[in-house]
């Protein structure tokens, strides 16, 4: 008996989402994690999920029951976790070291709350840098979610069928990466790398999501039209599109990842309206979307797929494909057809990062001069949550909420002050040539100014 193809649905969750008020996050938990967790639990379903770890702490604190119903189908198996950094950074754009570390913390919070230590791996907003299969296999990852987007548009010759291109100021070419699959649909040389595992020639296993599946599952699960489309998007033509991706599977591999998107979409609207029409819409109420994704996990059981997870693909689909090709991603891209450079680009960004990095200049030097001390990681963690990557996007005409900035100029503070504290315990105070706490204080006082009188996006 022929085997069944798999399918991979991962959504994953960041809790310090721009726009999302600090004040709403355990709102997020009980109306998006919580009817997600239930649905798997009720229906006997099986996927993955990823979360930052600060996101993890959060359902700690504010939704513990939330957070044992993760631990529960984690434990049980029905849930892969998937890991990330504890923050959600963009790791393309931040010192290694700190993407190092955040990475280890993250794992080390999945174990510490769901007794389990993830294999499988995400890296935010799939920005691109070549660093980063060695970054996740040294914090000790099996394998690395990719995006096949970035990817295929590493091909001159899908780039130019497609007309596709980058630009470090465009938010994304998220509605028209349809025209990849336009192209390779007939194409198995490229359809293989949807439908199997390949390894970095690092050994780190990799496989692919694209938003050729996951952005028409996106539009069924809000059921938007928006002036976009006549009508929403229908579940005839999920069933078709399923049925044309199951043909490709017998024909090159073995699985596909058609949904890998933010889990807040399932119970709410997050962020969709930001980012496909520029309205002041956040968050609000979706719970009609929870029993469109329960559609969707139906309808790939009904056309024959088997819900799978990472490992389980990379575990039963034999040797993986040795791919160099990664190689060839262009430096700072991301998903959706934008770049990471683009979150590196905005006014937020160019105020608040060399700030951040100046730190963490400052950091490395004290631990250089010390030895290292305590408050030097205190210092090193509160300065990666600073570099969070949701104080710095969307760029204009919208903007991330003031709450998010806040929160980063808190973290700004804080590190600072861890650092005044290592010199003062290791008696080199009075060495301000080494690091000048005081006046770094009236630097993050400058920025603050400047980013606290502004109007944010969505701002009555």
């Amino acid at each position: 008996m022929p085997k069944k193809p798999r399918i991979i649905f991962m959504p994953h969750a960041n809790i310090q989402y721009s726009q999302l008020d600090p004040a709403r996050r355990r709102w997020v938990c009980e109306h998006s994690y919580r009817p997600l967790f239930e649905l798997v639990r009720d229906g006997g379903y099986r996927i993955a999920f990823e979360a930052s770890g600060r996101t993890l702490e959060v359902m700690a604190q504010e939704a513990p029951e939330v957070l044992a119903l993760l631990r529960e189908l984690v434990q049980s198996g029905r849930i892969e976790p998937v890991g990330s950094p504890f923050i959600h950074v963009m790791l393309a754009n931040i010192p290694p070291e700190i993407g190092l570390d955040t990475l280890r913390h993250g794992l080390d919070a999945w174990e510490k709350y769901t007794g389990v230590r993830p294999a499988a791996g995400w890296n935010p907003e799939c920005g691109w840098a070549s660093f980063l299969p060695e970054l996740y296999r040294e914090a000790g990852f099996q394998s690395l979610v990719m995006d096949a987007d970035s990817f295929f548009l590493s091909f001159p010759e899908i780039r130019e069928a497609t007309g596709l291109s980058y630009d470090v100021q465009g938010h994304s070419n998220k509605n028209h990466l349809f025209k990849i699959e336009e192209y390779i649909r007939d194409k198995p040389e490229f359809l293989r790398y949807l439908t199997n595992p390949s390894a970095a020639p690092n050994g780190l296993n990799m496989i692919f999501r694209s938003d050729c599946m996951a952005n028409p599952m996106l539009w069924y699960l809000m059921g938007a039209t928006e002036g976009m489309r006549s009508e929403p998007v229908s579940s005839g033509e999920i069933r078709a599109m399923l049925e044309n991706w199951k043909s490709r599977i017998a024909a090159s591999g073995s699985f596909i990842m058609p949904y890998a998107e933010d889990a807040e979409y399932i119970g709410t609207s997050a962020y969709f309206y930001v980012k496909q029409f520029n309205q002041a819409r956040f968050f609000e109420p979706e719970p009609s979307s929870v029993a469109r994704f329960r559609e969707l996990l139906d309808t790939a059981t009904s056309l024959g797929y088997e819900l799978s997870t990472p490992s389980e693909v990379i575990e039963n689909a034999g040797p993986p494909i040795e791919n160099d090709l990664i190689e060839q991603i262009e430096n700072g891209v991301a998903w959706h057809g934008g770049t990471a450079k683009a979150w590196a680009n905005t006014e937020y960004s160019r105020l608040l990062d060399p700030v951040c990095r100046s730190i963490f200049d400052g950091i490395a030097l004290l631990k250089k001069r010390t030895g290292g001390r305590k408050e030097l990681d205190d210092a090193l963690k509160a300065l990666t949550s600073a570099w969070v990557s949701d104080s710095r996007w969307p760029p204009l005409p919208t903007s991330p909420g003031r709450f998010n900035v806040r929160e980063t100029l808190d973290d700004l503070y804080r590190a600072n002050g861890f650092l005044e504290k290592a010199m003062e315990k290791a008696g080199i105070r009075e060495l301000r040539a080494l690091y000048s706490p005081e006046l770094m204080r009236t630097q993050i006082r400058c920025i603050e100014e400047n980013l606290m009188s502004r109007k944010y996006f969505g701002e009555v």
